[in-house]
């Protein structure tokens, strides 16, 4: 990677241009083009730049003064999607042939605006990879209708009594083999799809997810099917279909959230999304599925991408937030020694404390969001490839845990990191220009929707609470495909360990977070095991004892294993050889900043379980975030260096 400085003429990274920020621009330790570079690589930053150049140019995407009516909204929303695929940024083939380009896409249309990126990101990754991945290549068919907008998708998962319990969904799907037809129908307004986004308005098509029932009754469970919900060119509704708009909700106003009701509506046999089963003419079912776990688990992959696309969209959200407050703290003077200048805030330690740590976290969960969507790349072309290995189904089961925990880390730190970055920038952070309030508000669907955060939660302390019942009831390896829970097989061994430094120097790497880390999701899982078997024992059935291990124990161990999986990676691909020298010091401080950071807010367990004892543990982890933290925003300020901690370190 050829080296690019400032004055350099290349189109791809111009030269910023000159304005306030430029003197502490002017005196940053790393080159900047050479980061991005790094971070990205040349062809997703042409990519980006196209998409931004488009954008920028087309009247249709300029913003107007003023607000908007709700239904003028929607519609100009509608019409600037349209116009999206209009530019063809993205071909059917990049689907499979180029993923990251699809995600990268719905970021970049997000940091415009997330009504409009998530109408994309719902009509093409949600509803076309749920076609694409559940059905087969009857239903491929739909899939150039889906890039020329002939039809317009949505995904119908939720009903207004049950939204993450899908088990309990109550749409029916009955087949009758006279007809060879499938009838949809909602038994009661509790049946009702609702918060279906892109459904309120101009959805024509969803997957609709349904139990279906074969002749005589039986009940197979929960199968998606395409149902057609609208005429395409009148847009309305199909006969038997009762469809409408929610109304106005918090944020993302845009975007068109809905409901349905159907009323025994017909549809052909074949529009049964079959990957994990189907109906033969004469009605009998038939499955490769034998575990009934594994049939749900399939009919719900694309839920899996859903979380980890949402995992990505928060991150572009604390992006957005750090960057704004950052470059504020970096022009904001207050205060200062008497009758001299004052200082810039992000000069002073309390300032660099509440951001810096945030930014540090970006580029963490920004890795790992992108390191996991290319793992269930993986996983998907594998389910098309039919691949039906142990391997395979253990790497859905760990994407799964990990998608289940990345989804709540992530939208959860920039909810967090959001609000930090509006108080950090004093009165002025409430205006409503800077953006962070629609930040934080189109942020805020993304601890609810594709499953609640702490239920979800469940999810990964279950995965890792089966890892240890097998190793104990059976002698099995605890290994796994991606390698995360791969230390736990020295378990007893780990907790045998004790925090071993002698001063803040030895915590500024991201190694000694990495063996708390490992030692702390240890000590919790032990500790969950025990409360599940505490449980049982005292009388309590399977789901009380669940439910009553959750706050202290599972809920912290989901957290800890995923915030260990993400320092991890983050600290693997940072201390790669083909790490730039010009920018190995700066990101591994990142590393270790985000990786200390967020060990110490588990401080408590630590000194509880035994890893630290007596107080200069504590101290030395907090002496190293603010000493991180001051090597971070590279502090130059000789005239008041005697307030900041650069120049002790």
């Amino acid at each position: 990677m050829a080296p690019l400085g400032e004055g350099s003429d290349d189109p791809l990274l111009p030269d910023l241009p000159r304005g306030p920020l430029h003197a502490a621009r002017a005196r940053a330790s790393f080159p900047w083009k050479e980061l991005a570079l790094f971070w990205e690589g040349p062809d997703m930053l042409r990519f980006k730049k196209n998409i931004f150049s488009a954008l920028e140019n087309d009247p249709l995407f300029a913003h107007p003064p003023g607000s908007l009516s709700l239904e003028k909204y929607r519609e100009l929303n509608f019409l600037r999607c349209k116009r999206v695929f209009e530019y063809d940024f993205l071909r059917v083939e990049d689907l499979l042939g180029s993923p990251q380009r699809v995600l990268a896409l719905i970021q970049c249309l997000g940091m415009y605006d997330w009504s409009l990126a998530t109408k994309f990101f719902l009509h093409t990754l949600t509803f076309g990879s749920a076609i694409y991945n559940s059905g087969s290549e009857r239903h491929f068919k739909y899939l150039p209708k889906i890039f020329n907008m002939e039809i317009f998708g949505c995904f119908a998962l939720t009903e207004v009594s049950h939204g993450s319990n899908t088990k309990a969904m109550r749409t029916t799907a009955h087949y009758d083999p006279t007809t060879e037809e499938i009838i949809i129908h909602s038994p009661d307004f509790e049946a009702a799809k609702f918060w279906v986004g892109n459904m309120g308005k101009t959805a024509t098509h969803a997957v609709v997810f349904a139990q279906l029932y074969t002749p005589g009754g039986q009940c197979h469970g929960l199968h998606p099917f395409v149902v057609q919900i609208r005429d395409p060119k009148t847009l309305l509704p199909m006969p038997g279909v009762m469809v409408g708009d929610i109304g106005k909700k918090l944020g993302q106003n845009g975007l068109d959230n809905g409901f349905a009701m159907f009323h025994k509506v017909r549809i052909p046999r074949q529009d049964l999304l079959n990957r994990s089963g189907d109906i033969t003419p004469e009605g009998t079912y038939v499955t490769h599925v034998k575990d009934a776990r594994q049939h749900f688990s399939e009919s719900l992959g694309s839920l899996s991408s859903g979380r980890v696309a949402i995992a990505g969209m928060s991150v572009v959200n604390l992006k957005l937030a750090v960057s704004i407050a950052l470059r504020f703290s970096a022009t904001r003077r207050q205060f200062g020694p008497a009758d001299e200048e004052e200082a810039p805030v992000l000069e002073y330690p309390m300032q660099q404390w509440r951001l810096l740590p945030y930014l540090a976290a970006a580029y963490a969960l920004d890795h790992f969001s992108k390191s996991l969507f290319l793992d269930l790349v993986e996983l998907q072309q594998g389910l098309l490839g039919k691949d039906r290995s142990a391997r395979q189904a253990e790497l859905g089961r760990e994407i799964h845990a990990l998608a289940s925990a990345g989804k709540p880390l992530a939208s959860w730190t920039a909810q967090r990191g959001i609000q930090e970055c509006r108080e950090a920038c004093g009165g002025h952070g409430y205006l409503a220009m800077n953006r962070l309030g629609d930040l934080r508000d189109d942020n805020d669907p993304n601890c609810t929707y594709e499953g609640d955060n702490n239920v979800l939660l469940q999810q990964t302390s279950n995965y890792l609470l089966g890892l240890l019942v097998r190793r104990d009831q059976g002698g099995a390896r605890i290994e796994s495909p991606l390698k995360t829970v791969d230390f736990l097989e020295a378990y007893p061994n780990i907790l045998g360990h004790r925090f071993e430094g002698c001063s803040p120097e030895d915590c500024l790497n991201s190694s000694v977070p990495l063996a708390a880390y490992e030692w702390l999701v240890c000590y919790l899982l032990r500790e969950s095991y025990q409360k599940l078997n505490q449980e049982k024992q005292s009388g309590s059935n399977d789901f009380e004892a669940r439910n009553n291990c959750q706050v202290y124990c599972c809920r912290p161990l989901a957290l800890a294993f995923l915030e260990l999986t993400v320092v991890r990676r983050f600290h693997e691909h940072v201390h790669q050889p083909h790490v730039p020298p010009s920018l190995r010091a700066v990101l591994g401080r990142l590393s270790a900043l985000y990786a200390l950071w967020s060990l110490n807010q588990h401080t408590a367990l630590l000194y509880r379980g035994g890893y630290f004892s007596g107080e200069q543990a504590g101290k030395m982890v907090e002496n190293a975030i603010l000493a991180l933290c001051a090597q971070v925003v590279s502090c130059h300020y000789k005239k008041y260096s005697h307030r900041s901690p650069c120049s002790q370190t």
